[in-house]
């Protein structure tokens, strides 16, 4: 194949921090990391190289949802395809979602744990399926749905290929209590290489961005050690333990007579998401059943409405955050021809809490966003004397504050409000 080639010394290209875990050939390769730790676009990075290294080696990207993949791990192998300078040399499609390396017919395939079959079913054109990489692997609750993965890569390799089989797992490290730390951290064995990184190790970042995390580290330490360090988050002083995940059928809770529908939006852009809450609201029954969600960062207002319409919303009455009323004016104006501003009022947002612990909350296992963040939401501490305080932190509250503003319309009089 004729090209254009262009010589790159890989470290300028990489970067510092990583040795340990891009020579590492064991069954099980863990790095959980910080923010901006840039522990995916290494392993994005790692894998366009070695696929194009190892002639019979084929990839399996994993996570828990399907539909989070495109703007995901898929995203990030794009990049590492073009800041190698390879473009050439790789076929890209987006449906199906799939990546070939075309001078070989290698390929990396994309799947979500929400359609097991799938990904235990996978059968190779040429080589071996020897590598799997699961993204946000804190998303998988259950240990057991990393053991179908797991059991998917396997027999035997032929010696003459120098392959090896071997899972990559990385994830921002939320909750000590997950099973990930137990099974990877806590106990490693000579298959195991369990890393933790940070941002202190990414030589891109500008003065910016090592700015945002030195406010992080004064302003709000408890959130610095997870989000700027990499350690393991300490879930003390839950708000919400109400709650269970587990499937269900839309279309059938929808029909009850009993049930309607709740949409709440928090606006974010840069450093915070925009969240949309769906859910279906049994008043009598006190229960919610969480359905659906939208979380991206970087979304312009034309951008939500786009997605928000995309996902089949337009036309549901939707409570958005009223700090933004600018935002909600141009939504409407944009064809989201119910949204409306939740209301303010004193103390709103702890009464807003006190009525939603009334609710069982069932959650949908595609709402991973939504799983993530009620799970970690707690009450405030004093930083002096480590007591709780009687306001839940600010963090991993985007879609708790907008499951607040969808509920308003169920709320008693002008008792609660949810801004």
């Amino acid at each position: 194949m004729k090209s254009k080639q262009k010589r790159i010394y890989l470290p300028e290209y990489v970067g510092k921090g990583y040795g340990a875990f891009w020579k590492w050939k064991g069954r099980y390769r863990v790095c959980k990391g910080s923010r901006a730790s840039k522990k995916s676009k290494t392993t994005a990075l790692w894998y366009i190289v070695n696929m194009m290294k190892y002639p019979d080696a084929n990839l399996l990207v994993v996570r828990k949802v399907f539909r989070t993949l495109k703007d995901s791990c898929f995203t990030e192998l794009k990049w590492a395809v073009h800041r190698l300078y390879v473009d050439e040399f790789w076929e890209i499609k987006e449906s199906p979602l799939e990546m070939t390396y075309k001078p070989t017919g290698q390929k990396i395939y994309f799947r979500g744990l929400d359609d097991p079959l799938k990904v235990t079913s996978i059968t190779v054109e040429h080589g071996y399926l020897c590598w799997a990489w699961v993204e946000e692997a804190y998303e998988i609750g259950k240990e057991n749905d990393f053991n179908m993965l797991d059991e998917s890569i396997r027999g035997a390799l032929p010696s003459e290929t120098k392959l090896f089989k071997q899972i990559t797992l990385t994830f921002n490290p939320w909750n000590e209590h997950h099973w990930l730390k137990k099974r990877f951290f806590d106990s490693p064995d000579s298959e195991t290489l369990a890393i933790t990184t940070n941002y202190l190790c990414n030589e891109w970042l500008d003065a910016g961005d090592l700015k945002l995390f030195e406010t992080m580290k004064k302003n709000n330490p408890r959130r610095y050690r997870v989000a700027g360090l990499g350690d393991w988050g300490i879930v003390e002083g839950l708000i919400f333990e109400n709650w269970e995940e587990k499937a269900f059928d839309i279309e059938e809770i929808r029909r009850m007579e009993s049930v309607k529908s709740a949409f709440g939006l928090d606006f974010g852009y840069t450093n915070d998401p925009t969240a949309l809450f769906c859910g279906l609201v049994d008043k009598n029954a006190k229960t919610i059943w969480v359905f659906d969600e939208m979380y991206k960062k970087g979304m312009s207002n034309e951008r939500i409405a786009e997605e928000i319409t995309n996902m089949g919303y337009r036309k549901e009455r939707i409570r958005a955050d009223s700090a933004e009323a600018k935002s909600i004016d141009r939504l409407y104006d944009l064809g989201i021809c119910r949204i409306c501003k939740a209301r303010k009022g004193k103390d709103s947002i702890n009464n807003g809490i006190d009525f939603l612990q009334d609710f069982h909350i069932i959650i949908h296992p595609r709402c991973v966003n939504f799983i993530t963040e009620i799970s970690n939401y707690t009450w405030d501490t004093d930083s002096k004397t480590g007591n709780l305080l009687n306001k839940p932190i600010d963090d991993c509250n985007h879609l708790m504050d907008a499951m607040r503003y969808a509920l308003e319309d169920f709320s008693k009089g002008e008792r609660f409000s949810f801004t």
